[in-house]
């Protein structure tokens, strides 16, 4: 992907806005927001925001909407999977005062990077009746760049050079060579959304890019990764062994020998 500067993104891209009321609820939206978002399918307008979002974005949702109550922070864009169509966002979120202060509102303004950070075309919307042996779930668009969060900034990450990466509750932390950094997306939509072939989930907390796969421990009946370059090993669920055995070309018997 060519380099781009932030001023030709802001040129470039059009922003999608939400407006809410003093009390989250939804009262306008621009023509963007309503084509990205499922308008015709959950009738936002007049409802609290949060119940307009997957479930799994809702607690991210929440802390954009706390962080925006402190006068002090700065925090930096949120991003975001949207389940319907599949798309990344980077989310901004900035509270509305009077003239005295008090809160009037919020307004959610967001941009979609997903052409950005992903190589497939986007999937079409179908129905849980439309599904069938015959015509199964499109493949979901799977990423080539992970966003990042850096010192407000958000930076691209090539899926090439992540070594792992670990859960830390709704966010991750995408290690390279080059260190950690923090990622607002969870490890389950990373998961589905990178290489199947590389990337495999060798437990609840962590994904690892086999491509980097140099060790298998044992040790008291426990098995780990050692990967190149981390000077850690990394822990493998019992579940998964067998699968990460699989994933490597290897056999049980393999891993036994002297």
């Amino acid at each position: 992907m060519p380099v781009r500067s932030p001023l030709y993104l802001l040129e470039r891209f059009d922003p999608g806005v939400v407006q809410l009321d003093s009390e989250l609820r939804v009262i306008a939206m621009n023509s963007l927001a309503r084509r990205l978002l499922p308008v015709e399918d959950k009738q936002p307008f007049e409802k609290v925001v949060l119940s307009f979002h997957p479930e799994r974005s809702v607690a991210k949702v929440k802390f954009l909407l706390d962080q925006a109550e402190c006068p002090v922070s700065n925090p930096p864009p949120m991003t975001m999977i949207i389940n319907i169509p599949e798309r990344v966002l980077l989310i901004k979120v900035t509270k509305l005062s009077d003239l005295r202060g008090d809160t009037t509102g919020y307004t959610l303004i967001f941009y979609d990077i997903t052409d950005q950070v992903s190589d497939k075309e986007p999937a079409l919307a179908m129905t849980p009746a439309s599904l069938t042996a015959e015509n199964p779930p499109p493949a979901k668009r799977q990423l080539h760049k992970i966003p990042t969060v850096s010192q407000n900034r958000i930076v691209l990450v090539d899926v090439e050079a992540v070594t792992y990466i670990r859960s830390e509750g709704h966010y991750t932390w995408v290690s390279t060579a080059q260190g950690s950094s923090f990622c607002n997306l969870n490890i389950s939509d990373l998961a589905e959304r990178l290489d199947g072939a590389s990337f495999f989930r060798i437990h609840r907390s962590y994904l690892a890019n086999l491509d980097f796969a140099e060790q298998i421990l044992r040790d008291e009946g426990k098995v780990s990764l050692k990967l190149r370059g981390e000077p850690t090993a990394l822990p493998v669920a019992r579940t998964s062994v067998a699968g990460l055995l699989e994933q490597l070309g290897i056999g049980e018997a393999d891993t036994m020998r002297n």
